[in-house]
């Protein structure tokens, strides 16, 4: 009786994060907006790391030593500073975010660790304040989704990438702006990208794509 017991209540509490999952993502779709910054520790956590890990996203991103790289929506920095790391003296990781507080604390963890290759600046994808072709990649860690127009950012991304640059996206469930890998795809491509690799499954995916 016991265990019948606690197998409903286990079933119960996964049966309401189901619903409160589904919830937030109906909200998310209709009212975007970035993360808070309250939540930048909040979603930095073992469980995340570890599924995802901040050492071997870089490579998932094609992202090589002595590159110029842009993160967009870099949380509390935790993937920013593999990034930084990756790319190390030679290279150059820009960090940009609309809400100020998250440049900020991106740039007390570098300086506390003592990196010196990374650059935090405040402003909007979808009116970046870079040069064309200013990088060899840009990425995107569970970001794409709070942006409210996605083909805005989208050329502007383009416009800063480098001829022969790449656009990488990861995205992971149960993240309430998680969006499906084709619906990703197939917008993207319609924007003037073509993807070049995918890597993962449905749980911790990578796109990569390339200027078409």
């Amino acid at each position: 009786m016991v265990l019948l017991n606690l197998f409903h209540l286990a079933l119960g509490l996964i049966l309401l994060l189901a619903l409160l999952h589904m919830v937030v993502r109906i909200v998310r779709h209709f009212y975007k907006f970035p993360m808070p910054y309250f939540m930048a520790n909040l979603i930095d956590h073992p469980l995340r790391r570890l599924i995802q890990p901040p050492d071997t996203t870089p490579l998932r991103h094609g992202i090589e030593p002595g590159m110029t790289v842009l993160d967009v929506g870099p949380g509390n920095g935790t993937y920013t500073l593999a990034t930084a790391r990756r790319v190390g003296d030679e290279g150059k990781v820009v960090a940009i975010d609309i809400e100020p507080r998250m440049m900020e604390r991106v740039m007390r963890r570098a300086q506390a660790e003592g990196i010196t290759n990374i650059e935090a600046r405040v402003g909007d994808v979808c009116d970046l304040p870079f040069d064309d072709g200013a990088f060899d990649v840009i990425y995107m860690i569970t970001v794409i989704g709070e942006i409210p127009s996605f083909e805005d950012a989208l050329r502007e991304l383009r416009r800063v990438l480098s001829p022969s640059g790449m656009l990488a996206f990861s995205e992971l469930f149960p993240d309430p702006d998680y969006p499906w890998a084709s619906t990703l795809i197939r917008k993207t491509t319609m924007l003037g990208f073509k993807l070049k690799k995918k890597i993962g499954n449905f749980f911790y995916y990578t796109l990569v794509f390339e200027k078409d």
